[in-house]
């Protein structure tokens, strides 16, 4: 029976059929790597490698770098010097991966243009993903040398410290995300007035 439905497709309809077969390919594509680079923009701001809410200090004003710093600091007996260094080391690498950010927008813009198109360039959209992954690849080894440059300034204890602080925070963002996947969401429209 479906042989016999399949058969009664004309050329112009197995072509529209293939059409949207492979402009929902595209989309799904897209949509995944677009997802990919927005998790990876906020981590690039916010979070390192892994989300690490430890390294916040890749991201921000300057101000905010500085704060980060200090608090990452804090504690961990740091020197003058050393608070000078690793700010300076934060400050160019948010510089450098707000940069990064930035044209990691104007990918997504393309990214867009292309779906929205009339007929989906599937190339075109191939090689807007392997930008992005390039993109991603370069603001992750701009983390990583930052975080081993701020690993020279710090002592072994040190570092150890703020593996630990690491650890700890990253339990306490688990179990908040466990919680809130846990805990039914309701629209803000429809939560009860107190």
């Amino acid at each position: 029976m479906l042989n016999a439905n399949v058969m009664r497709l004309t050329r112009q309809d197995l072509s529209a059929l293939m059409r949207w077969v492979a402009t929902g390919v595209v989309v799904t594509a897209l949509a995944a790597t677009m997802v990919s680079a927005h998790a990876q923009g906020h981590r690039d701001g916010m979070q390192g490698p892994g989300g690490n809410p430890g390294m916040m200090m890749f991201g921000g004003s300057p101000e905010h770098v500085g704060r980060a710093v200090d608090h990452l600091l804090d504690g961990l007996g740091a020197t003058d010097a050393q608070r000078s260094q690793i700010k300076q080391i934060a400050t160019a690498a948010a510089a450098d991966l707000k940069a990064q950010r930035d044209a990691g927008r104007g990918l997504h813009e393309k990214a867009m243009q292309v779906f929205a198109a009339p007929s989906v360039d599937a190339a075109a959209a191939e090689s807007l993903r392997q930008q992005m992954l390039a993109q991603h690849d370069q603001a992750s080894k701009r983390m990583l040398q930052a975080m081993l440059d701020v690993s020279k300034v710090l002592t072994p204890e040190q570092r150890a410290k703020v593996g630990e602080r690491m650890k700890q925070r990253q339990a306490v963002m688990q179990d908040r995300q466990q919680r809130m996947q846990r805990e039914p969401r309701t629209p803000a429209a429809e939560k009860p007035q107190q």
